[in-house]
């Protein structure tokens, strides 16, 4: 019989749990037998007796025996190197694991002979949408950062019309079409803002247009941007000169800059320098959702506000740990998404010839199949 662990997630800031007492009864009615230590979902709303009533066995958080015995281990962020030395050689590891330039997750993998698939190499292909946890995560990043900018700042979202005269909407500019801007736009249209969108990708703007936005319009150059794997590619100098130019008149005029811009393995591409921030008016708002991998941003700092000449910068480092219920409920239906074809006649089986497999697979029994990733931080083509 298989078995899974649900760990405690040891990780500072990390609300969030792997699984769920709904996916935990999936996993039992393929066979599996499912162990979760105490207090692993409390901080998602999930208290330990619904984990029991679902069928799952409560194990301390010290219980190294039973982390030797486990077959599978779910997890949020990488479980510390004290954990995984406890696992028994052969088990598998899945979560986002922060592969990038992860040497000592990747030295650990190798000493203890396991396999572990890191979410973030999904390839983003339609077959691996219901098991896109950076998906998943990014839509509800994006949904938070335009209620932190609604309450950080010092005007209405909506058009208002008082008695005392007619309040004027907000201006919104989102950097960044990908999952998280997009629900930002309709989160910001939602709350009666005006948005403005800027992105490289001449193809996302009917989907911008769509949700009630206007897209911010390329530089005339002789390039045609475009992007690989689900992302932007890299443009030309001239071409980043020419946008940043009519992206800081925009600026100038908005209420709200919401960073959703990022690259997989490398630093974020910095969108808004320091003479953007001086003409920007006192009182307006800047969420950075990218400063974590360096910022769009200049000046944002991971989980801290900056104010800068009256401009708040809220470097939002993690905010799906501030809607721990909900992120942690689509994340474990991600996992459960990506498992579930592995389990063939009570079996669990690592399929390598499997597309989804093949690009998220970074270990096998010890082996490092991922090593430009894990050695250089480098990204996918």
């Amino acid at each position: 019989m298989v078995s899974f662990l649900i760990p405690f997630e040891s990780a500072l800031g990390e609300t969030r749990v792997s699984a769920t007492p709904e996916t935990v009864k999936k996993f039992l009615d393929l066979g599996c037998k499912v162990f979760f230590e105490k207090g692993a979902g409390k901080a998602a709303g999930f208290l330990d007796d619904t984990y029991m009533d679902a069928g799952a066995e409560l194990v301390e958080i010290e219980n190294d025996e039973v982390k030797k015995i486990v077959d599978i281990v779910l997890c949020v962020q990488p479980p510390n190197e004290k954990f995984l030395s406890h696992l028994k050689p052969g088990s598998f590891l899945v979560g986002l694991l922060n592969p990038y330039g992860n040497k000592l997750l990747a030295e650990t993998l190798k000493s203890k002979n396991i396999s572990a698939i890191a979410l973030e190499l999904l390839p983003r292909i339609s077959r691996a949408q219901s098991s896109d946890a950076l998906s998943s995560q990014a839509n509800i990043a994006g949904y938070k950062s335009v209620l932190l900018a609604a309450s950080a700042l010092d005007r209405y979202f909506p058009m208002l019309m008082t008695a005392a005269g007619t309040i004027q909407p907000s201006k919104i500019v989102v950097l960044g079409a990908g999952v998280a801007g997009l629900q930002a736009i309709a989160t910001a249209k939602r709350l009666g803002a005006v948005v403005y969108v800027s992105d490289i990708r001449e193809a996302v703007k009917e989907q911008v247009e769509s949700l009630g936005a206007r897209f911010i319009e390329l530089p005339k150059i002789d390039e045609t941007p475009s992007e690989s794997g689900g992302y932007a590619k890299q443009v030309s100098d001239e071409f980043i000169v020419a946008q940043r130019k009519e992206l800081a008149k925009q600026l100038s005029e908005a209420d709200v800059a919401i960073c959703t811009a990022q690259v997989p393995g490398k630093k974020a591409p910095k969108l808004i320098d320091e003479k953007m921030l001086d003409d920007m008016r006192p009182g307006s708002v800047v969420i950075d959702l990218a400063v974590l991998s360096g910022g769009n941003c200049a000046c944002s700092k991971p989980g801290e506000t900056i104010v800068r000449e009256g401009v708040k910068i809220i470097g939002a480092s993690n905010l799906p740990c501030s809607i721990p219920n909900h992120a942690s409920s689509l994340y474990s239906r991600n996992l459960l998404s990506l498992l579930q074809p592995m389990f063939k006649e009570g079996k669990f089986l690592i399929d390598n010839d499997d597309e989804l497999i093949a690009g998220s697979l970074i270990s096998k029994d010890g082996v490092i199949l991922k090593s430009e990733i894990i050695e250089n931080g480098g990204t996918r083509s």
